[in-house]
């Protein structure tokens, strides 16, 4: 769309004017963030607390009403443009980015939303495949477009369980309701601890003075699916287990540190493991809200080298890469925390800075990482964003 990358203020007038020259009507333009996850790591398909912030990086839909039934899709990242019609929409999956577009239209219409035809013109910044959930982004930002087109409100929180079904039924990614959840509901400057049971949700404050540095290692392993699958076997295996001792144990949630170092020793030792680090990992999302609430970030940079160290010995789920970072990173002046944020096997490392050391930061980790890795990293400083909205050009 451009030769240069835009910034967020330059996207609406550019992106509204390329759909008036494509399509020849004055677009609406709507914008979702992506998310980092501070702290909660495979806890979410637990039944269990994450703590995400949405960050200043999205994705942009201009949208334009059609006097037909089809929708015009033209994604600017990838140049290319894909034609459906709603009446029926395609059955299946593609395996093509359009396949997000299609999945929200059909949740949409089966949930009783009387869309209309529409051009759709996509443009995005988050980072692509560095975790930060640019499809929860994409999903979130067509849904708010096409239901404004639609003059039909829904709640963002109806907005994040929908989006969630099109990725899990048509996409057929089996993901939890984070991603989705943040993006619709994220907030400037602050952190939401969510729990994915019952998405009650409350927003902690992130201080001024500190920044949310997301160092992305470029490196991801092939294992990351297939484990990722074992893994929420594992978890299962372990909740069966576990609720023949504890008959109230429905998820991992449900389990207390002290119910589990009693009952603990009857389960496999992998199977133990992964439910050690689930268990304690959500009591460590539970203080650090309270951390933040108290604005003590020594704790809540405590509890996050906690989690990146579990997630490294007892969910195995690291790398070499990943550890590394989280080491280059711990030994810097004005780091609260540093850890692993998303599935694992590679992707990125969320660290808590102080905002006057950042740029050390940023110098010294690039170098440290390349020269051990040979690879150069991709740095990004955030903010906490504000969630899904219709933006002005």
């Amino acid at each position: 769309m451009h030769d240069t990358p835009l910034t967020a203020e330059q996207v609406p007038q550019v992106l509204g004017e390329k759909s008036a020259r494509l399509f020849g009507q004055v677009a609406r333009i709507y914008k979702a963030p992506g998310r980092v996850n501070l702290i909660g790591e495979h806890t979410d398909y637990n039944d269990g607390f994450v703590m995400p912030a949405a960050v200043g990086f999205y994705t942009w839909v201009a949208v334009t009403a059609r006097s037909d039934r089809k929708l015009i899709v033209r994604s600017e990242n990838f140049n290319e443009q894909v034609e459906f019609l709603l009446d029926p929409l395609p059955a299946n999956r593609r395996h093509h980015w359009s396949d997000y577009v299609i999945g929200v239209a059909k949740m949409l219409i089966e949930s009783g939303v009387q869309l209309t035809g529409a051009h759709i013109l996509l443009y995005g910044d988050v980072p692509q495949g560095a975790g930060l959930s640019s499809s929860a982004s994409l999903e979130v930002a067509v849904c708010s477009a096409l239901l404004g087109l639609a003059r039909y409100k829904l709640g963002s929180r109806d907005v994040a369980l929908l989006c969630q079904r099109a990725e899990n039924e048509f996409v057929g990614a089996r993901c939890g309701i984070m991603d989705q959840f943040v993006s619709s509901h994220g907030r400037r400057d602050r952190a939401l601890l969510l729990d994915c049971r019952s998405l009650e949700y409350r927003l902690l404050p992130l201080p001024h003075d500190v920044r949310l540095v997301i160092c992305n290692t470029m490196v991801r392993h092939n294992m990351a699916h297939g484990e990722y699958n074992q893994r929420r076997a594992q978890c299962e295996e372990g909740v069966h287990l576990l609720a023949q001792r504890l008959p109230s144990v429905r998820a991992l949630r449900d389990v207390t540190e002290s119910d589990f170092a009693t009952v603990s020793q009857t389960l496999p030792e992998t199977v133990r493991r992964r439910c050690r680090h689930v268990i304690g990992e959500n009591a460590r999302v539970v203080r650090a809200g309270s951390a933040l609430e108290h604005g003590d970030l020594v704790e809540f940079g405590r509890l996050m080298h906690e989690s990146h160290d579990s997630l490294r010995q007892d969910f195995a789920v690291s790398c070499h890469e990943l550890d590394l970072m989280v080491e280059l990173s711990r030994n810097i002046r004005g780091v609260y925390g540093s850890r692993m944020t998303g599935g694992g096997f590679g992707g990125c490392t969320v660290n808590l800075v102080q905002k006057d050391c950042v740029d050390n930061f940023v110098t010294t980790v690039g170098r440290e990482y390349e020269k051990a890795t040979g690879i150069k990293p991709e740095i990004y400083v955030c903010f906490a964003a504000d969630g899904a909205c219709e933006a002005t050009a």
